[in-house]
């Protein structure tokens, strides 16, 4: 995977170029998308970051919590902080959220499937197709196994095993971290790809997508190509092929999307009209429904060392509208609040808005990081909760016309109060977990619950207002030490922006397939849905595509590339010969 032949930095794309596909985002679903594609059209995948593989230190499990928190002008994760005032990252790397995130590999849950209108065996074989090159069973170690034998003792039953399916009770999910703890991310998946018809530029940011006028030949404004730049600022063109069927495909993830369909002209009209852009199809919904899974933990000290681990159990209560994860390791568990705290100045002027953190409290919240940290013998970990959908929901505004500048974002968490109530009861699950027998020897005896609160309380984990309740009320330590867990979603959703098959309603030759159409969020975690939608989908449209004439393309292809590992999964006679690929 790191020696991909189509894979190029944008600086050596030429002025102008032409494809059937354009897809814009290299991500959790642009890269199976483009795989998928490849087999019987010619791609284009335009990827605003670098490299998993040779520009960032991102392929080990240990390097979660620098990744997620670097804050550098072009690092794989790209900070952002939302109008409620809680931090928030975007991917900027092949492979998308994938290449940055903690790794947890399970299904949607049966329902979400049938209310999508997918069909059922083809999911099931798309999860498939994602999971023989980047899932894997985790090594379940101490500080895991003590929080599912916890979990089992307060009654999230039944107890599951290992299992990709979302299922009520106790379960070990999958992960892209192997056996060696090296992540395995969507951009694997171009090992799936013909290597005749899909080129990807890196370090290509989209300014906008191109429509024609809407008149006698195009009764609705129609995608014909892109403009975009690379590092250096030079901005070049890459046009469909001229064929009804080509597509620009928007794969940008749930800020990306939306945000290019408004710089492009789809959008609010008033909104659009006020930063200055011309308004292709006025669309109200896009930017709606942006909604966030408010996740809140506790970080609990271990007397004993325990094993660097991130997401591998999982409680599914049947009962709560929660769900109950953790992590473990002395350098996830402060590296986060490490980088809050040195950076808190950065954030804070980022944000346009005030903050209630006083110097005193600043000062006091850094002091207590340090005073942690400084402590070599501490180990431990966290155990959080995520409350399900979320039902609370906001949207996304352009703060200007660059696509480099993150859009403004609300998520109003917990303005729904059942969203609230799920919060606090997964929180009384948390407090169960920790004062289990079974979980005993993993936690100070002398050390209560309350502590534990009391230090959330002293971290700088968002930028909103501390309250003194906070400490003694479940639903105000909620609303005040709410946090991401990286799983927002909306902003194109499907039935108000894209119809069934994720074409944009009111335009042809543009379609959005990713998080973005998405009403909630997948199962406990995203990534695997998203992975396979991008399979899933890519298998839909070829469906209806003419067979690739391979013979045509013959000349385009080095001898010496057919005997590369990523040609294996190709029948010879279909290079040959000129036979359709099956999907």
């Amino acid at each position: 995977a790191q020696h991909f032949p189509f894979v190029h930095d944008a600086t050596v794309a030429p002025p102008v170029v032409y494809f059937d596909y354009i897809i814009i985002g290299g991500g959790t679903a642009g890269c199976p998308l483009a795989a998928t594609l490849s087999q019987n059209a010619t791609v284009l995948v335009l990827e605003r970051g670098g490299s998993p593989y040779r520009d960032f230190n991102i392929t080990n499990v240990g390097n979660f919590g620098s990744t997620i928190s670097d804050t550098s002008p072009h690092s794989a994760s790209q900070i952002f902080i939302s109008e409620d005032g809680v931090y928030n990252t975007r991917a900027r790397v092949l492979g998308g959220g994938s290449a940055i995130n903690a790794g947890f590999y399970s299904h949607a849950e049966p329902e979400f499937v049938r209310d999508a209108g997918w069909d059922e065996d083809l999911v099931r074989r798309s999860y498939d197709w994602v999971e023989s090159k980047v899932a894997f069973e985790p090594q379940v170690k101490q500080w895991q196994s003590a929080v599912r034998d916890a979990l089992v003792e307060i009654g999230v039953l039944p107890y599951n095993g290992f299992t990709y399916n979302h299922v009520d009770g106790t379960k070990i999910g999958g992960t892209i971290f192997d056996d060696q703890g090296h992540r395995h991310t969507a951009a694997d998946l171009l090992e799936y790809a013909n290597p005749l018809t899909v080129k990807v530029y890196l370090h290509a940011t989209v300014s906008r997508i191109l429509f024609t006028n809407k008149g006698r030949q195009w009764p609705k404004p129609r995608a014909y190509g892109v403009v975009f730049e690379d590092a250096l600022g030079i901005r070049k063109r890459a046009f469909l092929r001229p064929n009804p069927q080509n597509e620009v495909i928007l794969t940008a993830g749930a800020l990306g999307s939306p945000q290019l369909m408004m710089l492009s002209g789809i959008g609010p009209a008033l909104h659009l009209k006020s930063h200055g852009i011309h308004v292709v199809l006025d669309q109200p919904n896009v930017g709606q429904g942006m909604a966030d899974n408010p996740m809140n933990l506790l970080y609990v000290p271990s007397p004993v060392p325990v094993e660097i681990s991130l997401i591998q159990v999982v409680g599914i209560p049947s009962n709560q509208n929660t769900y109950i994860e953790t992590a473990s390791g002395l350098s996830f568990a402060y590296s986060w609040a490490q980088g809050f705290a040195r950076d808190y100045v950065t954030f804070f002027n980022q944000s346009g808005k005030p903050s209630s953190l006083t110097a005193e409290t600043m000062a006091r919240a850094i002091d207590t990081v340090h005073a942690y940290a400084a402590n070599t013998s501490l180990k431990g970990g966290v155990i959080l909760e995520k409350v399900r959908g979320p039902l609370s929901s906001g949207d996304l505004k352009l703060r200007s016309r660059s696509p480099r500048d993150n859009p403004a974002v609300t998520f109003n968490y917990f303005k729904d109060p059942q969203d609230l109530r799920g919060c606090v009861e997964g929180m009384r699950s948390i407090i169960n977990l920790i004062n289990a027998p079974s979980f005993a020897r993993l936690r100070y005896a002398h050390l209560p619950v309350q502590a534990l609160v009391d230090l959330m309380l002293n971290l700088p984990v968002n930028l909103r207002p501390r309250h003194v309740s906070s400490s003694i009320s479940l639903e105000q330590f909620c609303i005040d030490t709410v946090m991401t867990i990286w799983h927002y979603h909306g902003g194109c959703q499907v039935g108000k922006v894209v119809d069934q098959d994720y074409r944009v309603v009111g335009v042809d030759g543009l379609r959005v397939i990713d998080g973005s159409t998405f009403l909630k969020s997948p199962g406990t975690n995203p990534q695997a849905t998203v992975m396979m939608l991008g399979r899933y989908m890519g298998t839909r449209i070829l469906q209806g595509r003419p067979p690739v004439n391979w013979r045509r393309l013959q000349g385009r292809f080095p001898a010496s590339w057919r005997r590369r590992p990523w040609l294996s999964h190709i029948p010879r006679k279909n290079m040959q010969g000129g036979e359709k690929i099956k999907p």
